[in-house]
């Protein structure tokens, strides 16, 4: 019977050593996702706010609302094609500069170290404006370099995405790169070398050797390079100056933006947000799944 007591305690001692650190995650996470869902229900412009007139429910009709609206496809077709963009590069970027750090010397290392640590530092505006700064048509040494003239890189739809997607991606491969190196340097230097004697590529040797020993750290990488990239702000507000031209350049996050704020319709706004927020449970539940399905350890 003691024993059977003890048992019962020890199982709940990894709880006790995590409250305090539960309990932070469901005052900073928990309650406003549940402001955010109560609003999306609500009948809550500048009008309630204000005090003006009384707040209403209004049940799925700020989702009718929403679904019904053009723009909101299109927008979120935009999102998920731009995401997915950044993602994808994202991980080539990273993953390639991680195995080049196990090809390299120490003081290049250091020094390309150092440089993906400074990106990874720099704020978002600070990063977004001096990108805005490189690729501008009349001061900017990119075009000047290129012979492209007064090419404005944020008048036309695409290639106003490409230059954020190339900001995206400066900032965010360094956690990949550190990551998926981290873990390269875990993997057994015999087992590359006998892939190497045995007559592989690099190419061969990352998709046949490090890829699979490498899948939980991929896994981890993707999965937050996703949530990052698909909630992107700052970098599309700053430099496509809120959305672009007609709103062409516009993404989910910087719609709900202009939805809540710029127009006061703060109950649609928190509808998009929560559509953001079951699309990325989606894309990361179905993600672990796949891998579930093909007998991976998460």
């Amino acid at each position: 019977m003691a024993t059977t007591t003890a048992r019962r305690t020890g199982a709940w001692t990894p709880w006790l050593y995590l409250a305090p650190a539960l309990l932070l995650l469901g005052g900073l996470l928990i309650y406003p996702v549940y402001q955010l869902g109560l609003i999306s229900f609500l009948e809550y412009t500048q009008a309630q706010v204000s005090g003006g007139e009384p707040t209403t429910f209004q049940g799925l009709g700020n989702y009718a609302t929403l679904f019904a609206d053009e723009q909101f496809w299109q927008v979120l077709l935009a999102t998920l094609l731009f995401a997915a963009a950044c993602v994808v590069s994202t991980l080539a970027v990273g993953c390639a500069l991680a195995v080049l750090l196990t090809r390299v010397r120490a003081l290049p290392r250091l020094a390309l170290m150092l440089a993906a640590l400074g990106a990874w530092a720099t704020p978002a505006v600070t990063g977004s404006t001096v990108w805005m700064f490189l690729f501008d048509p009349d001061f900017g040494p990119v075009n000047r370099v290129f012979g492209l003239g007064d090419f404005s890189w944020t008048y036309g739809r695409y290639s106003a995405f490409a230059l954020v997607l190339l900001e995206v991606v400066w900032c965010s491969f360094p956690f990949v790169m550190v990551t998926v190196y981290a873990g390269i340097r875990a993997v057994p230097a015999e087992v590359v070398e006998a892939a190497a004697l045995d007559g592989a590529s690099q190419w061969r040797i990352w998709r046949s050797v490090l890829a699979p020993m490498l899948r939980p750290i991929l896994l981890v990488v993707t999965v937050q390079s996703v949530i990052w990239d698909f909630k992107v702000f700052t970098q599309i507000y700053v430099m496509t100056n809120g959305g672009g031209i007609a709103g062409q350049n516009l993404v989910l996050n910087v719609y709900a933006y202009q939805k809540a704020f710029a127009s006061s319709q703060y109950s649609l706004g928190s509808a998009i947000g929560v559509v953001m927020l079951l699309i990325l449970l989606a894309v990361t539940l179905g993600y672990l799944r796949i891998l579930r399905r093909r007998g991976e350890e998460l």
